[in-house]
C-alpha cells in the first residue's frame, strides 16, 4: 500500500483544538470527515451546556461568548464556538463547525467546514468542503475552490502519485498554522502540511510539504523549505 502518511489526521492535527475531535475518531485521512459534518453537528450541538450556548432557529448553537454580527446569516446546522468573532455580512449556509476564539469576517462564506480553533477567515474568503487546523490563516480574498470545472471526482497529486478521494466536492484540506496569502485560489484536492506559508496570488493544487513556502513567480511554481531560504 501507498504510505501517503504526510496527509494523515495525526500528522496535520492537534485534536485537542477543536470540539469536533470525536468527528476524526476512526479515520485516516481527514477529507474523510466531510459526508458526516451535517449529522455530527447535530448530535454534538444536542449535548453542548445550555449556560455555555444558545440554540438559535433551525440546529444553530452559537456560545453565549461569541459575537454575531446582526448583518450575519447563520444557517443550520451549524455550532459557533466560545470567543468567536462572526463580523458584518458573514454567510455560514450550514454544516459548520466554527472552533473557539476564530474570526469569520467581512463577505466570508462557508458551507460544510470545520473550522480548529483559532482559525482566522476575515476578508472576502470562500470556504467550503474543507478542513482548517488550529491557528490556520486565510487573507483576503483566498478561497477554497471546491469543484473541479469537469466535475469529475477529485484527486491529490502527491509527489506524483494520484490519490483518489472519491469526492465530487473537496476543497482544501489545511494542517495547523497554515498561512495563505490574498487572493490566493487553493483548487480541488489541496492538502497544505503544518506552518506552511502560501504566496499572496498563488493558484495552488495537490499535496503541499509541512514547513514550506509555495511561491508562485514568472508562472513557476515552486517549493522551498523554510530553512533554506
Amino acid at each position: 500500500m501507498a504510505d501517503f502518511s504526510e496527509m494523515t489526521i495525526s500528522e496535520m492535527y492537534d485534536l485537542s483544538q477543536t470540539i469536533a475531535a470525536e468527528l476524526f475518531e476512526g479515520k485516516t485521512y481527514p477529507w474523510e470527515v466531510l459526508s458526516e459534518i451535517g449529522d455530527f453537528i447535530l448530535k454534538l450541538g444536542a449535548t453542548l451546556d445550555p449556560e455555555e450556548y444558545d440554540k438559535i432557529g433551525d440546529n444553530v448553537w452559537i456560545a453565549k461568548s461569541a459575537t454575531v454580527a446582526p448583518t450575519a446569516s447563520i444557517n443550520g446546522p451549524c455550532i459557533i464556538g466560545k470567543n468567536t468573532e462572526v463580523r458584518q455580512c458573514a454567510f455560514i449556509r450550514g454544516k459548520a463547525i466554527v472552533g473557539e476564539g476564530c474570526v469569520v469576517g467581512n463577505s466570508t462564506e462557508l458551507k460544510n467546514v470545520v473550522l480548529f480553533n483559532k482559525v482566522q477567515v476575515p476578508h472576502y474568503n470562500y470556504v467550503g468542503d474543507s478542513v482548517l487546523g488550529f491557528k490556520s490563516h486565510t487573507g483576503a480574498g483566498a478561497i477554497t475552490s471546491n469543484v473541479k470545472q469537469d466535475k469529475t471526482l477529485v484527486t491529490i497529486n502527491y509527489y506524483g502519485t494520484k490519490v483518489e478521494t472519491g469526492l465530487k466536492k473537496f476543497g482544501a484540506m489545511l494542517a495547523d498554522n497554515v498561512e495563505v496569502g490574498c487572493n490566493s485560489v487553493l483548487n480541488p484536492g489541496t492538502v497544505v502540511g503544518r506552518r506552511s506559508n502560501i504566496y499572496p496570488l498563488s493558484m495552488v493544487r495537490g499535496f503541499i510539504p509541512s514547513e514550506s513556502i509555495f511561491k508562485t513567480k514568472d508562472g513557476k511554481v515552486v517549493v522551498v523549505k523554510k530553512d533554506n531560504v
